[in-house]
C-alpha cells in the first residue's frame, strides 16, 4: 500500500481532535509545541516530524476508542514507544496531520505465572522494568539491548528488536507467546495465550511481531522466562586480524555450545572512542590491538565449571596461535567494566561528529570479508572518514556505521548518506545480506525493500497491510 502524502496534509478537524482529546483527558493530550517536541524527533535527530496532538491512552480500551475514531474519520496514527527507534518508524512525518499516540502509559505488569515461566507486560513497560520483574521472580528475561533503559516492550516487539543474547536466545519473537493487539477498526485481539504448542492455524502474533505498528497496535504480550545462569564468565580479547576472531568463533561455539551466550566484536576505533568521552572506562590491555571480542559464557550450576571451560577455551585458542591476548573478568564490576566497553559504542559516535549508519545483516563466514570490503569502499567514498563496525558476530548482525573526518564538515558529510548507504549494502547484497538486521525498515530503509525483497513478497505484503488497515490509517508511509 503506497503512502499518499495528501492525506498526512489533511489535518483532523477540531471537532475530530475534541473527540480524540476526550478519550485520554486533556492532561494526556499535548498540544503546545513544548509539550510535544520530545515526542516528534528520534535520537539521532535524523527525523523531526510534526502533530496536531500527542495522546497518551491509559489502557486498552482507551488505544481501541482511539483506533476506532482514526478509522472512521480516516486519521493517520503513528503508534509510538520509547521512541529509541533508530530508522524514523516511531516519528511522524513533516506535514503535520499524524496523530501519535505514545504508549508510555500502558506500563503495568498484569501477571507473572511463575510455574509457567511467563509473565503477561503491557506495552509501555520499560524493557529495564521487565528484566528486573523477571529477576526478582527468579528468572531472566534475555533481551538486551544499549536503550533498555528507556525502549519499551511493545516497541521492541514492534520491530522484532535483536541485542546481545540473540546467539542464545534469539530475537524477540522467539521469547514471545501471546499478544494483545489493538486492530486498525479499534477491535482488540486478544491472543494473550501462554501455550509453548498451538497449531491451531495461522499464527498471528509474529504477522505483528515485526510489523512496525502498520498492522495493529500491540498493547500487551505474554512473554517467555527463561532460568537465570547460576554463573557467568566473562572474557575479552584481542586480535590482530577479522579472521582470527572468526576462528575464535567457531573454536567457542564448538567448545561451548549452548553455553556461549554473547560474542561480541568492537574495533580498535571503537575502545579510542569510549575511552576518549566516557570517564571510568579503562583499557583492558596494555597495548592496543586491531580488534577486540568480548565472550561470554553461561551455566546453570554454580560450581566454577563456567570459568574452567572459558579458560580452556582461551588455553586451546592461545595455543592455536588465534587470539593474541586476552583477560577474563575476576570479578561482577570487572565484567561489568568489559561490557561498557561495548555497550557505550553508540552513545560515543555522536561526539565524533556525523556518523552514517547501517544494521546489516550478512552470513557470519562472510563477515570478515564484508568489513575489509566495506571499509575499502566508503573510505574511497569518503576520504578521511572512520569506519566503526561492531555488533553481534554470533548471528551475523554487524553495525556498521561511518564517523565524518576528524575536523570535517557535519552536513556535508551527512549529505552523503544515500549513496554511502548504497555502497554498503551492494556489498551486503552480494553476500547473501540483509539491509536491516534488528532496527526494521521504517522511513529511513522503506525505499530499499525493493532490492531484497521480490514482486511476489512485496505484493503479499501489500495485501496483508490492505486487510488488516484498509483505510491505510496505521502508520502510513512506513515499511511499504
Amino acid at each position: 500500500m503506497e503512502y499518499d502524502m495528501d492525506d498526512a496534509d489533511q489535518k483532523p478537524s477540531q471537532e475530530t481532535l475534541e473527540k480524540f482529546i476526550e478519550i485520554v483527558g486533556s492532561a494526556n493530550a499535548f498540544l503546545k509545541p513544548s509539550d510535544k517536541a520530545p515526542y516528534l524527533v528520534e535520537m539521532r535527530d535524523l527525523y523531526k516530524g510534526q502533530s496536531p496532538v500527542i495522546l497518551r491512552p491509559a489502557n486498552t480500551d482507551q488505544v481501541s476508542k482511539i483506533l476506532a475514531l482514526a478509522d472512521a474519520t480516516r486519521t493517520p496514527i503513528v503508534p509510538q514507544g520509547g521512541n529509541t527507534g533508530l530508522v524514523g518508524g516511531q516519528i511522524p512525518f513533516e506535514t503535520g496531520g499524524e496523530v501519535v499516540v505514545n504508549l508510555s502509559r500502558l506500563n503495568r505488569i498484569r501477571h507473572m505465572d511463575p510455574q509457567g515461566k511467563t509473565m503477561t507486560v503491557e506495552a509501555g513497560v520499560i524493557l529495564a522494568n521487565v528484566q528486573e520483574a523477571a529477576d526478582e521472580a527468579g528468572f531472566l528475561f534475555p533481551l538486551s539491548l544499549a536503550s533498555e533503559g528507556s525502549c519499551q516492550i511493545g516497541g521492541n516487539l514492534a520491530t522484532n528488536a535483536g541485542g546481545v543474547a540473540v546467539l542464545a536466545y534469539g530475537n524477540a519473537r522467539n521469547l514471545v507467546l501471546g499478544l494483545e493487539v489493538v486492530l486498525a477498526d479499534g477491535r482488540v485481539w486478544n491472543g494473550l495465550r501462554a501455550l509453548r504448542k498451538d497449531n491451531t492455524g495461522y499464527d498471528l502474533k509474529n504477522l505483528f511481531i515485526g510489523s512496525e505498528g502498520t498492522l495493529g497496535i500491540i498493547t500487551a504480550a505474554t512473554l517467555q522466562l527463561h532460568a537465570k545462569p547460576a554463573e557467568r564468565s566473562t572474557a575479552f580479547l584481542a586480535f590482530d586480524t577479522l579472521d582470527e576472531i572468526a576462528d575464535m568463533f567457531s573454536l567457542a561455539l564448538a567448545a561451548a555450545g549452548v553455553q556461549l551466550t554473547a560474542f561480541e566484536i568492537i574495533p580498535r576505533i571503537g575502545i579510542d572512542y569510549v575511552l576518549k568521552h566516557v570517564d571510568g572506562t579503562r583499557d583492558p590491555f596494555a597495548a592496543p590491538y586491531s580488534w577486540y571480542a568480548l565472550l561470554e559464557l553461561s551455566g546453570t550450576r554454580a560450581d566454577g565449571g563456567t570459568e574452567a571451560l572459558n579458560e580452556a577455551i582461551l588455553e586451546d585458542a592461545f595455543e592455536k596461535q588465534i587470539v593474541k591476548d586476552a583477560v577474563i573478568a575476576a570479578t561482577l564490576s570487572q565484567a561489568q567494566d568489559f561490557w561498557r566497553l561495548r555497550e557505550e559504542l553508540s552513545d560515543v559516535q555522536k561526539l565524533e561528529g556525523g556518523s552514517i549508519k547501517h544494521d546489516v545483516a550478512v552470513p557470519v563466514a562472510n563477515i570478515p570479508e564484508f568489513i575489509r570490503r566495506a571499509d575499502d569502499a566508503v573510505t574511497a567514498f569518503v576520504p578521511g572518514c572512520r569506519p566503526v563496525p561492531f555488533g553481534h558476530f554470533g548471528d551475523g548482525n554487524v553495525h556498521y556505521n561511518v564517523s565524518q573526518p576528524s575536523g570535517g564538515d557535519k552536513a556535508e558529510f551527512l549529505s552523503q548518506w544515500v549513496p554511502v548507504n548504497e555502497i554498503v549494502h551492494d556489498i551486503v547484497l552480494e553476500l547473501g545480506g540483509s539491509i536491516s538486521a534488528e532496527h526494521g525498515i521504517g522511513r529511513l530503509k522503506r525505499d530499499l525493500l525493493s532490492q531484497i525483497k521480490s514482486d511476489v513478497e512485496l505484493d503479499l505484503m501489500r495485501k496483508i497491510k490492505r486487510n488488516f488497515d484498509p483505510n491505510g490509517i496505521l502508520n502510513p508511509g512506513k515499511v511499504l
